[in-house]
């Protein structure tokens, strides 16, 4: 069985509640998830700083720190796992407190195994959906889309130019080109282009061509060097260059750091070897 690349943190204090839910997770994995333990709030915290965790499952009562406060310190982290708070109390308070943590299950000790498996599954079908959207945020651009979205007020030569831009982002797109598409002067359309959008018409298509790519990465298989001739760069090395400048990322990293289907991404050697 192939593990899905998901994590799983338990934290309690307690010996026997610990390995007692380890044990189940593990026969129910069969190998699919990589179960982990921690005795106490900071040496999870640990776990947390040095490792990509999906789902937290902590005890809510221990020494030193609560489960509520392990669960606020992991918020502070790139990646904020879904958790699953157990008690050995049915309490009110503790109960509103973790809601407004963002917990997604409260279990009660003895926690049976058929509970724990169905909050747990619960929990990770969460997860999965929390990663689609945080991938979908990482994928749009506030710049463009906000120009996309007030399309509908800029002159028709705008409107005509960005729907030519949006048809051939693998083409040549230099201003004389589409300015003479629309039949406007090069220097009258360039002022325009900016007056009304807010972003010159240049970086415009730059930022059209990264968001694109940016789709390829997510939604294909492609290597690096289709994309970067899809999005219309002659050399991937140029197009790696201006992807790390507006994502601070490369576009490998950016495959990996986003990629929310359980799979290995494919590791290209665009990057390294130029």
């Amino acid at each position: 069985m192939i593990p899905s690349g998901k994590t799983i943190l338990i934290v309690d204090d307690e010996p026997l509640t610990r390995d007692g839910i380890r044990k189940s997770l593990e026969a129910w994995s069969i190998g699919r998830y990589t179960i982990l333990t921690s005795i106490s709030g900071s040496e999870a915290l640990e776990v947390l700083r040095t490792r990509h965790v999906h789902l937290l499952i902590t005890d809510i009562r221990m020494p030193e720190m609560s489960g509520l406060q392990l669960v606020e310190g992991a918020r502070s982290f790139g990646h904020k796992p879904v958790a699953i708070i157990i008690s050995g109390h049915p309490d009110f308070e503790y109960a509103q407190t973790a809601i407004e943590l963002g917990v997604v299950n409260y279990l009660l000790k003895p926690v049976q195994k058929k509970r724990l498996l169905e909050a747990v599954e619960q929990a990770l079908r969460i997860e999965e959906e929390r990663g689609r959207v945080e991938a979908m945020e990482k994928m749009v651009d506030p710049l463009l889309m906000q120009a996309k979205t007030e399309e509908k007020i800029y002159s028709a030569p705008v409107r005509q130019a960005m729907q030519y831009v949006e048809e051939h982002l693998q083409e040549p797109l230099g201003m004389s080109e589409v300015a003479g598409h629309i039949h406007l002067n090069p220097s009258y359309f360039s002022a325009l282009f900016k007056e009304q959008t807010g972003i010159t018409f240049s970086e415009y298509v730059t930022r059209s061509r990264i968001q694109k790519a940016k789709e390829l990465l997510l939604q294909t298989r492609l290597t690096i060097a289709d994309i970067s001739e899809q999005v219309g760069y002659q050399t991937s090395k140029y197009f790696i260059k201006l992807f790390k400048e507006y994502e601070g990322t490369s576009p490998n990293q950016y495959r990996k750091l986003t990629a929310q289907d359980g799979k290995t991404p494919i590791e290209d050697p665009t990057e390294t070897s130029k």
